[in-house]
């Protein structure tokens, strides 16, 4: 899984910071710094965290070929 943001798109209203608080943080006023690349036990918090983004910025990848190993 791999957690991609729009930074463009980001305004900084810190609701993904609420959902996945061990995975989102605002640095200062409007830095948002985050994992990219979570372990997979944390799909829950960032699946939440992506639905909370008013403004849709954060999406997540799946590696179709790690996904069927698993």
């Amino acid at each position: 899984m791999r957690v991609v943001v729009d930074l463009n798109r980001c305004q900084a209203y810190a609701q993904c910071c609420y959902a996945a608080p061990e995975r989102f943080v605002l640095q200062g006023d409007e830095i948002l710094a985050y994992d990219p690349a979570p372990p997979a036990a944390e799909r829950a918090a960032i699946d939440r965290a992506v639905q909370a983004c008013p403004v849709r910025a954060i999406r997540v990848e799946h590696d179709a070929s790690a996904e069927r190993a698993a």
